[in-house]
Order: C-alpha cells, then sequence, then structure tokens
C-alpha cells in the first residue's frame, strides 16, 4: 500500500458534562484526527493528547507540530511504510508517543480496511463483546458522586472507578461502598496526586475491598510504587508509569504493579499495546484498558483491544453517551454492561460525514 499523505483534521466535542480530575477540569475534547491516505484506501487514527499538557507533557498543538515537522517527512523520506515499520522508522526521534500512535493507527487502519480486516482478529481478540467499566470524576459533594454512581450503576456498568486526590479520597469511597454495598465493582484512579509520605492515607482504603489504586504516585516513582506496594493491601495499578512493554516488565520485576492499564495512545499505539499485554499474561499480571475520554474511532480501537484475552479487568470502554450527546460515529451504547466488538474491516466504524463537518476546526494535508 502505497500512502499518498496524512489530513490533520482539527475537531471540538462538547462533553455531558465537565469531567474532574487531580490534574483539572475538562468540559469538551479538543481532537486531533488523523487520515492517511493511499489511493482509494483511507483509515484513521485518533490521538488522544489534551489541549493543555497536563496529563503528559504532549498536547495537541505539539502532536500538530511534531508530525508535520518530523514524523511525515520522516515516514515520507523511508520506502513505504506498513504499519508495523512506523515504530521503528521513528525509532530516533525522542518520545511522542501519542503523537506516533495516531499516525500507526491510521496506517494500520487503512491497510486493514484494503485488506478487509478487523483490528480485533488482527490484534488477537476472542471475544466478541468486552464488559464496561464508568469513571466517575471529582464531584462538588458526596451527595452529586452518590447520585451520578447510581445513575451509572442503572445504565449497567459492571465497575465503577472514582477519581481520587488529597482531601477526596476515603470518605468518598466509604459513602460509596454503604450506599451500594460490597457487590459493587470498585476501584480508585488517583493521577499521580499523592507522595511516598501519603502511604498511611492510602492504606485506610484498604477495608473497602477495592480492585485496585491506580498511579496514586509520580509516574517516574517506580520504586515508591515498589515500597508502597508493600504498605498497603489493596492491588496497585500502574497507568502513567507504563510507557512500553519494556517498562511494565520493569514494573512487575520491582514488584511496583500488580495490575496494568494499558492506554494505547500513552504507549505509542496499538502494537505496542498488544506486547505489552503479552508481557504481562506471560507475568500472570492482569490487564485492563483505560479510556482518555475517545471519540467513537478511538473507542472502536480500544474495545477491539479489550477483547484480547488477558484483558481479564473492565476498562473505561464507556459507551459514547457517558461523554457526548453525539459521537463522531454511530453511538456505542452498553448492552447488559457489555459493548459489542466492531466486526467490520479496519477499526470497524467510520466518521459520519455531517457530524464530522460540524465539530470541525480546522483542517491540514501533509503529502508525502
Amino acid at each position: 500500500m502505497k500512502l499518498t499523505g496524512f489530513e490533520l483534521r482539527r475537531v471540538r466535542m462538547p462533553l455531558v458534562a465537565p469531567f474532574r480530575t487531580s490534574f483539572g477540569t475538562q468540559t469538551g475534547r479538543e481532537v486531533l484526527l488523523v487520515r492517511a491516505v493511499a489511493g482509494d484506501a483511507e483509515g484513521w487514527g485518533e490521538c488522544v493528547a489534551m489541549g493543555d499538557p497536563l496529563y503528559s507533557s504532549e498536547y495537541a498543538e505539539a502532536v500538530a507540530d511534531v508530525l508535520r515537522r518530523f514524523l511525515v517527512p520522516a515516514l515520507a523520506a523511508g520506502p513505504p511504510a506498513d504499519a508495523a515499520a512506523v515504530a521503528p522508522a521513528l525509532h530516533r526521534f525522542k518520545g511522542h508517543r501519542m503523537a506516533k500512535a495516531a499516525l500507526e493507527t491510521a496506517i494500520l487502519d487503512a491497510e486493514l480496511r484494503a485488506a478487509g480486516r478487523p483490528l480485533s482478529r488482527e490484534l488477537g481478540a476472542v471475544r466478541d463483546r468486552v464488559p464496561c467499566g464508568v469513571s466517575v470524576g471529582i464531584m462538588d459533594s458526596i451527595g452529586e458522586l452518590l447520585d451520578a454512581v447510581d445513575g451509572y450503576l442503572a445504565e449497567g456498568y459492571l465497575r465503577i472507578k472514582l477519581k481520587i486526590q488529597p482531601g477526596w479520597d476515603v470518605a468518598p469511597v466509604r459513602a460509596v461502598r454503604e450506599r451500594f454495598g460490597d457487590d459493587v465493582l470498585l476501584q480508585v484512579d488517583a493521577n499521580t496526586a499523592y507522595t511516598r509520605s501519603d502511604a498511611a492515607l492510602l492504606a485506610a482504603l484498604d477495608p473497602f475491598d477495592l480492585l485496585l489504586i491506580e498511579q496514586p504516585l509520580d509516574e517516574e516513582d517506580i520504586v515508591g510504587h515498589a515500597d508502597l506496594a508493600k504498605r498497603v493491601r489493596t492491588p496497585i495499578c500502574l497507568d502513567e508509569s507504563i510507557t512500553s512493554a519494556r517498562a511494565a516488565a520493569d514494573a512487575i520485576r520491582l514488584g511496583a504493579c500488580a495490575i496494568v492499564n494499558v492506554k494505547p495512545g500513552r504507549v505509542g499505539g496499538y502494537l505496542e499495546s498488544r506486547r505489552i499485554h503479552d508481557v504481562c499474561a506471560a507475568h500472570g499480571v492482569p490487564v485492563w484498558c483505560g479510556g482518555m475520554l475517545e471519540t467513537g474511532l478511538g473507542r472502536a480501537a480500544n474495545v477491539a483491544l479489550a477483547a484480547l484475552p488477558g484483558f481479564t479487568l473492565p476498562g473505561d470502554t464507556s459507551a459514547s453517551g457517558r461523554y457526548f450527546r453525539t459521537d463522531l460515529t454511530e453511538p456505542f451504547v452498553l448492552d447488559g454492561g457489555h459493548l459489542a466488538v466492531p466486526s467490520g474491516p479496519g477499526l470497524g466504524v467510520e466518521p459520519l460525514p455531517e457530524i464530522l463537518a460540524e465539530v470541525t476546526t480546522g483542517i491540514e494535508w501533509l503529502p508525502l
């Protein structure tokens, strides 16, 4: 397949409600989409970088810049690249995993569409539907939180994840447990909000029988997580710290985590995500698929990944309506707490032209 170029498309997607975490509050998603074009074939990749460098060092405008100035020209200068060749071809450029992931995914989608193969089968999926959890942001009050959780359970979500930060941790977890009981699958996500000195506070979450505590400490503090894992009974899950299969292997070896959250954008793409899955499976470490408030394009790819055998915990692959009143694609709808894995070629979904046009704020063409 000979690529002719890439379209960078900026879209703005308002959220149905503000989403607050320890690093900020989002009211909308500024999304950079990458469309790979190869003759009659095309493919889509969604970049998960936020508008500001709060979750990671990457942000949408920086992604567009590095694609324009370095990554796409590097692909143009080499032999025709298939998706598997993208990471090696771009290896000399440090970091920028979210940019590389969007580029690789667009090429992979185009290849698979042209060949008539679904992404799920290409990755090694073993299920045609995946169990779904929901991420609940930090609220202004316990009452507001309980109402939100009640609504999500009524919709059928199989697992609740509470965002936490110092001052909003033990009390909301206790309230949710007291209101909804011990049978609800419950976990918390700190997004690096705590320090090593907070070990006793985090241990105070142990009585609530949580599935896991996600990324309590700074992403570079692997040793701190290993020490923390010895002081708390609740399993430690790493998110931001896991940037590659090698990073996952090192964290497991050091005892820094018992569970891994795989976010394809954070690790450089779905092919590296599969390698992380394989490393974790070899060590008996369960994985689950995290979310970055993706549109239907990114959600389709995440659902395909979550259908692999090692993904044994419900992920953040929520229904479209969790975040958007109108999605870019046909909406993903919860069915008995599960989402169906797209069975069409490539991602198995496409943007709806009228919706895409309505939310587009800019288009740029990068020829090869």
